[in-house]
């Protein structure tokens, strides 16, 4: 919907999306605003800004996902 309306769509708006095509939007945002916590929650134990470049290489060598946080 978004880019049929012309809209630019990131990376987190776009698993936002594919997770509210899978289930009901109120599942859907309480998903994203557990994603949004965990990357607040990172970035700041971190110091580091969100989606800097650094972070997403060191996570490509070693096959994790950006900024996940173990628990």
């Amino acid at each position: 919907m978004a880019r049929q309306a012309g809209h630019q769509v990131d990376g987190l708006k776009e698993w936002a999306l594919r997770v509210q095509g899978r289930t009901n939007h109120n599942k859907a945002a309480c998903a994203l605003a557990n994603k949004i916590a965990r990357i607040c929650y990172a970035v700041l134990k971190r110091h580091e800004p969100y989606g800097s470049q650094t972070r997403r290489e060191e996570n490509k060598k070693t096959n994790r996902t950006a900024y996940a946080v173990a628990g």
